[in-house]
């Protein structure tokens, strides 16, 4: 299986280093970006055919992978376009609905994928959602690629993107923002920084194995920490108190509703 990415950036960096590590050959790998830094850089890490430019030849491939800004997609579906033939595409391109895409196309074995940023350590997770054109057999191909970088969670309506961008494209900042908040809460009471870090790191870590590896809900989770009258009954209280729960649950739903604004507004100013 041949892959080609059009550009070099981070994820698609992941990308490279995670099916490099699943056993594909830097041979079965080439991508296109016109900065020479990019592909200096990526020579020389992985050893690929890096191109300054799409042509016919770069696109003799199984696989394109599109992994360009948003707002760049438009002008480089201009000079793909007249390239397809039978090759599946996927799109990393946050916001760009697959609808859009294939228009600017005028193609439609088209697979939208949402991957987010712990795929650059190889523990990320995409919302992947594929048009109607794309066959079981492209789907386990997606599937092989973006789960080099973590796991793969399939939607049959587009519009569910925007709610897996809000959940996991950017949850990890919400993780981080209470991480920070509990690393300063460790500081302001006594604790050096190097143990609030420490502390903070490992806490999140063993929280999500711990759920990851149980069987029993996230509530039972948490109450089984929860002892009657202890610390945590009147942590909690104090973060229910202040709406901590409802205010997590306002955020996802204003960034989905950001999601659906961009969605609009790419569409639109792509023509």
């Amino acid at each position: 299986m041949n892959i080609t990415f059009i550009g070099g950036g981070n994820m698609a960096n992941a990308l490279i280093g995670g099916l490099l590590g699943r056993g594909f050959r830097a041979a079965e790998l080439r991508v296109v970006d016109p900065d020479p830094q990019a592909r200096e850089r990526l020579q020389r890490q992985y050893g690929l055919i890096v191109e300054p430019a799409v042509d016919a030849g770069v696109l003799a491939c199984d696989i394109v992978l599109l992994a360009v800004k948003p707002q760049q997609l438009r002008e480089v579906a201009k000079t793909l376009a007249p390239h397809l033939k039978n090759q599946l595409v996927i799109s990393i391109a946050a916001g760009v609905r697959a609808a859009d895409l294939s228009r600017w196309l005028t193609y439609r074995r088209i697979v939208r994928a949402m991957p987010n940023t712990p795929a650059l350590v190889q523990a990320g997770i995409s919302g992947v959602y594929a048009l109607p054109e794309v066959g079981e057999a492209e789907r386990r191909q997606a599937a092989t690629v973006l789960e080099a970088v973590g796991e793969v969670v399939w939607v049959a309506r587009e519009e569910d993107m925007d709610t897996i961008t809000a959940v996991s494209g950017s949850g990890p900042a919400y993780v981080f923002y209470f991480m920070e908040a509990l690393e300063e809460a460790a500081i302001r009471l006594g604790l050096s920084a190097a143990q609030a870090r420490q502390l903070t790191l490992a806490t999140f870590a063993g929280a999500a194995r711990l759920a990851a590896k149980s069987q029993e809900d996230l509530a039972t989770l948490r109450a089984r920490v929860t002892s009657r009258g202890g610390t945590t009954e009147r942590a909690l209280a104090s973060l229910e108190a202040a709406a901590v729960r409802q205010a997590i649950i306002d955020a996802v739903g204003a960034a989905a509703a950001r999601s659906r604004e961009l969605g609009d507004e790419l569409g639109r100013n792509g023509g």
